[in-house]
């Protein structure tokens, strides 16, 4: 039986690439899994209460973390078959190369991915990405009381999840029974073993 459920990111968390790591391997090993790859601003989380959401801002003005995520969703929506490569590739800038996530460098990881990078600019310039940004992350909020990455939802539970090691895809199926089959609330170590 499929299990369909959907994970939270934002480029910037390395517990977000540890999850997903093991997401997208499953999917590639043929796990049965319809997942749903969904954005979340860690940017926007950290606006100040009475200022704009980081979604209606000049586009200069949005942050590197928030472009991302447009050229993130860009190719999710419009460039399906490469967005486990691109993504991926994102977020290695981040965690395997120590960059920050400026254009030329998500520019670099469209190519690498077999994209052609003006053809995602392109889509992120039709507003598109920046419109499902908005809306996946608010409804996220409004939802699932979604706060941060990343977040696995399954049907009306969600969980915030944060492994210390990139997943395997027992790991993810693992935290989805966790989800929906235990009445556990919260479960955090005190200390990390070292």
């Amino acid at each position: 039986m499929t299990r369909s459920f959907a994970v939270t990111y934002d480029y910037r968390c390395p517990f977000a690439r540890h999850f997903h790591m093991g997401v997208i391997q499953g999917l590639r090993e043929g796990w049965e899994w319809d997942v749903r790859f969904r954005p979340f601003s860690l940017d926007q989380v950290h606006v100040p209460e009475g200022e704009p959401p980081v979604w209606e801002r000049d586009p200069d003005g949005r942050g590197t973390g928030v472009r991302a995520l447009e050229w993130g969703l860009a190719v999710r929506d419009t460039f399906p078959d490469r967005f486990f490569d691109y993504h991926l590739a994102v977020f290695d800038i981040r965690h395997v190369h120590g960059r920050r996530l400026e254009l030329e460098h998500l520019r670099d990881a469209a190519e690498r991915a077999g994209l052609d990078a003006d053809a995602v600019a392109t889509e992120v310039a039709s507003g598109r990405p920046i419109a499902a940004l908005a809306a996946e992350h608010e409804e996220a909020v409004e939802r699932w009381g979604v706060f941060g990455v990343p977040t696995l939802i399954e049907g009306a539970e969600a969980v915030f999840v944060r492994l210390m090691q990139p997943a395997t895809p027992a790991d993810v199926e693992h935290a989805l029974d966790l989800l929906t089959r235990t009445v556990l609330n919260e479960f955090k170590r005190t200390r990390l073993p070292r």
